[in-house]
Formats: C-alpha cells, structure tokens, sequence
C-alpha cells in the first residue's frame, strides 16, 4: 500500500495526552459528546460516506460498527436497513440512548469476541486513533496488530472495511495501512476526501478479505 500524500498535525489531542480513551470521556465529556447535535450531524456525514464506500448492492447485510461511541452511525446505518451490532469499550456510551435494536456489546475492538466469519462489513468512525497514536508505543503497536487479525477473522469472505480515523500525520497513516497489509491477507488501500483542504479532510481506509 502506497500513498504519496505527506502532513502533519502539530495540536495536541486527547489521545496524545490519554493513556485510555476511558480516562478522557469522564461523565461531563461522555455526556456533552453524546447530546452534541453538531457532532451527530458530522457523524451522520461520514456515515453517509462510509455507506458510499461500502458499495453494497443490497442493504440486507449483518454490519459491526466497532468503537461505536453513542451509536451515531449505527442509528442512521439501521435506518438503511442494514442490521448492526454496536461495540465499544465504554459500556456507559451504550446507555446513553435506547440501542437495544442494534445490538450493543461492551467490549473492545482489538478483541472482538465473535464467531468466523460472521461479518459482511465492519467500520469503524473516529476510534481507530485511539487504539494506535504513537509509533513508538509497542504495546499499542501489538494492539493494533491483534485488532487487524480479528478483524480479518470475524469478517466474512468478499467482506469490506471501512475505517475513518484521525491519524496524526502521514507517516502514522502510512504505518496502519502496512499492518493491515502485513499481518492479514487484506487488499485495499486508502481514500483521502479534501486532500487540499487539511480542516475538511476525511481519511478512510478501505478493505477487502477475498
């Protein structure tokens, strides 16, 4: 996988700062991101771009939302029609609103306990840079290589991935998309929205298990 496409973000973020997204999103930050309407009206725009990339012909696909948070994509992907299970590591995101029509699990994406094979797709929006923000973290590096082979392990073949994520520079995005590659036989690449526009930019990453 190859992208010539070069930036770097110099803010400092929460996962920069945060050893656990569970340490961030105490109950005034959890509560105010859940009920933010300007945050679910961007969710629900990158959603609708992540069901363009999916490009299923029928809608009539058993899809994991994995990070879900307050299940921003998962609400507006079931009024698609497609069936979802909503995951996240913190359960208290689950119970912000009535899930229980998509299936919510407490549990964290690396680890994802389901059967082979089970998924027609996976996304994930906003969360992968949690997982995995600093190069040279090796635990979050074996993090990250866990979540790649469990999610070529739950999905199923001809399956597709899409992740939307906030890398903090190129150099990190180019380093997730090798471990995709390396540690499952995935075929894809990256999908990069208002490449000249670094405020409106939208990075995805796009896979196929064949």
């Amino acid at each position: 996988m190859s992208f010539d496409y070069h930036f770097h973000v110099k803010k400092e973020r929460p996962e920069d700062i945060y050893k656990d997204v569970r340490e961030y999103y105490n109950d005034e930050k959890l509560f105010n991101y859940a009920t933010s309407k300007n945050m679910m009206r961007i969710q629900e725009k990158i959603t609708k771009r992540v069901v363009e990339l999916l490009n299923f012909i029928d809608n009539n696909k058993l899809i994991l939302d994995a990070g879900c948070g307050p299940g921003f994509a998962s609400f507006y992907m079931q009024k698609q029609g497609y069936k979802i299970v909503s995951l996240d590591l913190i359960d208290a995101f689950l119970k912000v609103y009535d899930m229980s029509d998509l299936n919510p699990i407490t549990g964290d994406m690396s680890y994802c306990a389901f059967r082979p094979n089970t998924f027609d797709g996976i996304i994930s929006i906003s969360a992968l840079q949690w997982i995995y923000s600093n190069l040279h973290k090796l635990e979050a590096k074996k993090r990250m290589i866990d979540l790649v082979k469990s999610f070529f392990f739950i999905l199923k073949k001809k399956g597709t991935i899409i992740i939307q994520f906030y890398p903090k520079n190129s150099e990190m995005m180019k380093e997730i998309g090798k471990i995709f590659i390396d540690y499952a036989p995935f075929e894809g690449g990256y999908i990069i929205d208002n490449v000249e526009t670094p405020k409106k930019r939208k990075i995805f990453l796009k896979l196929k298990k064949h």
